[in-house]
């Protein structure tokens, strides 16, 4: 990773971050459309922090083969998987069997695949197969729980078995539904504000692997909610790709919304004094919390 334009100068205000490859803390992409110059743009800003990249719902089907192929070349060789939206495999499911789907997104070159059942009824003895099926078509399965239609939202405790069983099973990430409004599905209410209550049957019932789940956050207000409940490596999805370092930003305490806490614990436990000056240290050496050169 090339020196960054603020290195041993400005740095993370939370928890460490982890680095790529990432098992937990992860970011999810969420691209509806984004032509091959946006992708290699997008990749030469900030393709260190980003870890997964879902072409949402059907729009791969309508993209040039060869040009895909392209774009997914250059996805892997920044190291970041890729999959099509769950959506489009819950269509496939409707007239064909999961290995021609499965065999046909890997020679397209998709690395993994996003298994769902937001829309259809599918049996969970059948998700276990269709897992199976991804893994023995050489791709990395990640799955999905919870419904997209608002009225038929299953319980934190049915989402909670739920991601315990893909786990077991071979799911190597679970995605909690969030669609890309963040809206009146999951955890959210029609507003957009998270249950907490809802959050806390989950991982209190999944304890340890949570680490391997995915929230979709596409609100800001969302995102500062799991970082401040889960620190900066709490995995968020569908990020929309003019925002990953801005998340990334949220993600390291260098926004209002998760600095605010920071700050705010410093002066009360007297960790920094704002009417400490500055001792005339060298440039670049850094400050201890207290104001302080080291």
């Amino acid at each position: 990773m090339a020196e960054l334009a603020w290195e041993n100068i400005i740095g993370g205000q939370r928890d460490s971050r982890e680095r790529k490859p990432r098992k937990t803390g992860c970011t999810m992409v969420m691209d509806v459309g984004k032509s091959l110059h946006e992708t290699q743009s997008m990749l030469q800003l900030c393709s260190n922090y980003i870890d997964h990249w879902k072409f949402g719902f059907g729009t791969s089907v309508f993209m040039d083969k060869g040009l895909l192929q392209e774009k997914l070349q250059i996805l892997a060789a920044h190291n970041i998987l890729t999959f099509p939206g769950g959506t489009l495999l819950e269509v496939a499911l409707l007239t064909h069997h999961c290995r021609v789907y499965m065999t046909h997104a890997k020679s397209l070159g998709f690395t993994a695949v996003e298994i769902s059942d937001g829309i259809l009824p599918i049996p969970r003895f059948r998700r276990k197969r269709i897992i199976e099926c991804a893994l023995n078509a050489g791709l990395i399965p990640i799955t999905e729980v919870g419904k997209k239609d608002p009225k038929r939202q299953p319980t934190p405790e049915q989402i909670a078995e739920e991601i315990k069983e893909d786990l077991e099973w071979g799911a190597a990430w679970v995605i909690i539904e969030g669609r890309e409004s963040g809206h009146s599905v999951g955890v959210f209410d029609e507003s957009g504000n998270v249950d907490e209550y809802e959050v806390d049957v989950i991982v209190g019932m999944i304890g340890d692997k949570s680490k391997s789940l995915i929230w979709e956050t596409p609100l800001k207000s969302q995102q500062a909610f799991f970082i401040e409940k889960f620190g900066a490596n709490a995995g968020l999805g569908n990020i929309p790709l003019d925002q990953v370092l801005a998340v990334e930003a949220l993600r390291n305490g260098l926004r209002f919304d998760t600095l605010n806490r920071v700050t705010s614990k410093l002066l009360r436990e007297g960790s920094w004094d704002p009417n400490q000056v500055e001792s005339n240290g060298a440039v670049g050496t850094p400050l201890t919390p207290n104001g302080t050169a080291t």
